[in-house]
């Protein structure tokens, strides 16, 4: 039950079923039992039209916005605003949206192409298109999955403004911290069923039981590196974009096989480019890149990859998966044409087929069948298929960006440990991350940085609160070290 002027969070581990519960109350799935009731009328919806002419609306975790389209123009998509003759008044569109955003401090610009904002605002278009419709109850699936801790904190303020405004709140998600911050009840699902409420006073250790059905270690636990020689030198790195902007600028640093180097910095800072010129997906500038000794900057993403590299890109739908392909198919993406997969010119699809069980089952991905599409997975599971897959072959280095974004209290705990487990088998690991605690938890050596360059490098366990001050651009005694000065030598 969802009373009026509430935040009613739906919390769940990957695949426990919120979104299902979410898209039958919007009207795209039809339920076989039950009954949805609104101010204690019972009502049935042939589709999202019927839920939205009830007050509901849903922003969907991926957006359903037209790229080319401006934002008035997705906003008035399907309730098409006309004058007479029946020619479309853009400018009552246009109107709308200032009003609406305006009321709710929602800063949406209305002539703005969709594809030109970043994620956080192009959400905040969702969340008017909802309101200009009347919506007095808003659901927000896994609304933070892909935004930055700076976008995630507006949110909060934009459902708290909601809330004080007498719409009410579905918030759909699996992460406590902000469950805990915004939540005025909280109902937990596991495995399609409801398995109790608790208020946002309760303990995260608390929370993270009742989704997983266990206790679950949230702090990572893990023994002293032993590092071994450098695996990956980046050389005086830069790189510059399409605007000519110079995003990543004279970064150096070393990272040893058996530690697990991590990349720290409020997102937009670099992080990007810097991982993806390490994989040969952006070409820096000037610099270099090596990889046990030999010169890899201007080799192919193949190349590199066959050289013993993971990649587990920060943006899984664009870089990471191919949706219309199955989850067999996306677990050999890279390797389908090598032993055992491939014999001679022809796919073993039994062979394929019974890897995909296996990675299936152990990191458990949530899906009917190997054969579904990566698409239709949730975001979580769709992170585990891509982690499942580089993460299934020998490493010598291991480039992982934003490893647990969209992933479960309970699966978190197990990438981590299975990232720590990479590091003790002597792969070197370059971890980046917005995520401060996974950060402290992980690293052995953290570099921060600030506006393309790294301004300081910090052994593994420094406070968060001098971590903090670096990702602000402030300075601490190992900053005037130079990064240079603590590559290859730096014990973690």
């Amino acid at each position: 039950m969802v009373r009026p002027g509430e935040i009613h969070a739906l919390l769940g581990e990957n695949g426990a079923g919120k979104s299902t519960l979410m898209n039958v109350l919007y009207g795209l799935y039809h339920p076989d039992g039950g009954e949805i009731l609104i101010d204690d009328k019972l009502v049935s919806f042939k589709g999202p039209g019927d839920a939205m002419a009830a007050g509901i609306g849903m922003v969907h975790q991926h957006f359903m916005l037209i790229p080319v389209f401006t934002v008035a123009e997705n906003v008035e998509l399907g309730h098409e605003q006309t004058r007479r003759l029946g020619f479309l008044d853009h400018r009552k569109a246009r109107r709308l949206v200032a009003e609406v955003s305006a009321r709710y401090g929602l800063e949406v610009p209305p002539d703005a192409l969709v594809a030109d904002l970043p994620v956080g605002v192009q959400q905040r278009v969702e969340i008017v298109k909802a309101l200009i419709r009347n919506a007095s109850v808003l659901i927000l699936d896994e609304p933070t999955a892909v935004l930055t801790p700076q976008e995630t904190d507006d949110l909060m303020q934009v459902m708290r403004a909601l809330r004080d405004g007498g719409t009410s709140i579905v918030f759909i998600t699996h992460k406590l911290r902000e469950v805990r911050a915004v939540a005025d009840r909280i109902t937990v699902i596991r495995r399609g069923k409801v398995v109790g409420e608790a208020l946002p006073t309760s303990t995260s250790a608390e929370l993270a039981s009742m989704m997983v059905g266990r206790p679950v270690l949230l702090t990572v636990d893990k023994t002293v590196a032993a590092p071994g020689e450098p695996v990956l030198q980046v050389e005086s790195l830069r790189v510059v974009d399409e605007s000519g902007q110079v995003v990543v600028d004279d970064v150096t640093f070393s990272v040893r096989a058996g530690e697990i180097y991590a990349v720290a910095g409020v997102q937009g800072n670099g992080q990007t480019e810097l991982t993806e010129s390490l994989i040969g997906l952006t070409r820096p500038t000037s610099g270099r890149v090596r990889i046990d000794g030999d010169d890899v900057t201007r080799e192919s993403i193949d190349e590199i990859l066959s050289r013993g590299v993971g990649y587990v890109p920060e943006d899984r739908s664009h870089d990471g998966l191919v949706g219309g392909f199955t989850i067999a198919e996306n677990l050999v993406l890279d390797i389908f044409d090598q032993a055992p997969f491939a014999k001679g010119m022809s796919l073993d699809l039994k062979v394929i087929d019974d890897h995909a069980q296996q990675r299936v089952q152990e990191f458990d991905i949530r899906t009917p069948s190997i054969h579904s599409n990566a698409s239709t997975l949730s975001g979580g599971n769709q992170q585990k298929l891509v982690l499942a897959r580089e993460l299934s072959r020998p490493l010598r280095v291991l480039v992982v960006a934003q490893p647990t974004r969209g992933v479960d209290v309970g699966s978190q705990e197990f990438v981590h440990r299975r990232i720590i487990e990479e590091r003790d088998s002597g792969a070197a690991v370059v971890l980046i991350s917005s995520e401060l605690d996974e950060v402290l938890g992980l690293a052995d050596r953290i570099a921060v940085m600030y506006r393309g360059r790294i301004i300081g490098e910090v052994p593994g366990g420094t406070s968060a609160e001098e971590i903090g001050l670096l990702m602000a651009g402030g300075s601490t005694e190992q900053e005037h070290q130079g990064p240079a000065a603590q590559t290859t030598e730096g014990a973690p």
